[in-house]
C-alpha cells in the first residue's frame, strides 16, 4: 500500500508542531517557515498550512451510538499501535478528545478500537485499530 498526502489547514504553526512532533510523536519533514510543516504520520504525509482562520463547514455524524466529528482524518494502526497512541495520549493533560478510546461494533464484523482527538486548531483525527485486519471493509 502506498501512503497518502494530505494537506490540512492550521491556526497557529508552534502549536501544530507540538501537538503532530511531540503529543503524536510524529517526524518532522520539510517546511516552509511561516507556511507550512509537513510530518510523517504513521509513513503518511501530512502538510499542515497556515491560515488564519479555519473552515467553518464543520459537522457531526453518529457511528454505533457515539457522535463523530466531520470531517475527521487518522490512521488504521495495528492493536499494539493503537494501545501505545492512546496511553501517549491519555498521559498527556491537554489532549482534547473527541471520544476516547473504546471498542466499537463489539462481536460484528469491523470491531474495532476507535478514538477521536482534536488538535489545537480543532482539526478531529480518528486513530482505529480492527480485531481482523481481514474486516476493515466487511459488510
Amino acid at each position: 500500500m502506498r501512503p497518502f498526502h494530505l494537506a490540512f489547514p492550521v491556526t497557529d504553526l508552534e502549536a501544530t508542531r507540538h501537538f503532530y512532533g511531540t503529543v503524536l510523536g510524529c517526524r518532522i519533514g520539510r517546511e516552509s517557515p511561516g507556511k507550512w510543516i509537513d510530518f510523517d504520520l504513521f509513513g503518511h504525509q501530512m502538510s499542515a498550512h497556515l491560515r488564519s482562520e479555519m473552515p467553518k463547514d464543520t459537522a457531526s455524524g453518529s457511528v454505533d451510538g457515539d457522535v463523530v466529528p466531520i470531517p475527521h482524518f487518522g490512521v488504521i494502526l495495528g492493536t499494539d499501535d493503537f494501545v501505545a497512541l492512546a496511553r501517549r495520549l491519555e498521559a498527556d493533560p491537554a489532549t482534547r478528545w473527541g471520544l476516547k478510546p473504546k471498542l466499537r461494533f463489539e462481536g460484528q464484523a469491523g470491531e474495532q478500537r476507535t478514538m477521536f482527538v482534536f488538535d489545537p486548531s480543532g482539526n478531529a483525527l480518528e486513530f482505529k485499530a480492527f480485531t481482523d485486519d481481514l474486516a476493515i471493509f466487511a459488510v
